[in-house]
């Protein structure tokens, strides 16, 4: 058999009213959410720890409700980005990074370093923010995400530099910011921004198909080839990877329910 890397999908957070209806089970308890999401998904992208701290026992305890090889994918914290001078944000970095996550263990995910829509790509302070970024905390690897919103990251040196720092580009599927499909890491991450409500799986069917497909193929260590690059003549190793989809914002009340089609696709 072909060997390939591990396709997780899932959605962003576990708390959502219209969830109750959608998608939790009737009169299910809130503490219970998260274990029943755990039970249908393969991963959750968090994005309470972009507004503030958790304590270590929090991160600990949502490791216990949820199965072996389920992770978390941890938004960082906003102070991390959200500045002028991106060379400056050690600090919050050090902070963000110690604050418990390593609680998790083997379900700590990739981190995401989202910046602002505004946020322009200036060469050597991104460079100097990606030097910034450890490769492990308290002995566990780490793995890290960018996604860069504004149209300026959209060139060939801004994939250059992730891919000599084995940092990942975020693929956002989304109806204004720029999509960056380049392979930079040895994982490949998805956040699939464009569903509706009114569509029963978030994503129309024949969507879900196409992006089942593609995501097969970065699992399988190509790429694939209707997605826009932004450095288009370079060549990446074919190795197997992993591959992390999330249905964020677009279509959330039936989120879960396009994290659950995409996923039994990608898993036969």
């Amino acid at each position: 058999m072909t060997k390939t890397g591990t396709i997780r999908t899932g959605i962003g957070g576990w708390v959502f009213d219209a969830w109750n209806e959608s998608f939790y089970p009737p009169k299910l308890a809130k503490t219970k959410h998260l274990h029943y999401a755990g039970s249908k998904l393969r991963a959750i992208e968090v994005n309470g720890t972009y507004y503030g701290s958790q304590k270590p026992a929090t991160f600990a305890k949502w490791a216990a409700d949820v199965p072996d090889g389920f992770v978390f994918s941890l938004k960082a914290s906003r102070y991390c980005t959200n500045r002028k001078v991106l060379a400056e944000s050690e600090p919050s970095i050090t902070k963000f990074l110690t604050q418990g996550i390593t609680e998790l263990g083997d379900r700590l995910g990739p981190i995401l370093w989202q910046f602002m829509p505004t946020k322009k790509f200036e060469p050597d302070d991104f460079a100097a923010f990606l030097a910034l970024l450890p490769e492990k905390q308290n002995g566990i690897a780490l793995r890290h995400v960018v996604e860069a919103r504004h149209e300026s990251f959209s060139t060939p040196e801004f994939i250059e530099l992730l891919a000599k720092h084995n940092v990942a580009a975020v693929c956002a599927d989304h109806e204004t910011y720029p999509m960056f499909a380049d392979v930079t890491s040895d994982f490949v991450y998805a956040r699939l921004q464009r569903g509706s409500d009114d569509i029963p799986t978030c994503y129309p069917p024949e969507d879900i198909d196409l992006w089942a497909q593609r995501l097969k193929s970065y699992a399988a260590g190509a790429a694939p080839d209707d997605l826009p690059l932004a450095a288009g003549l370079r060549k990446v190793d074919a190795t197997p990877r992993d591959v992390f989809a999330f249905f964020i914002t677009g279509g959330k009340v039936n989120a879960p329910a396009g994290a659950m089609a995409l996923q039994k696709l990608v898993s036969t």
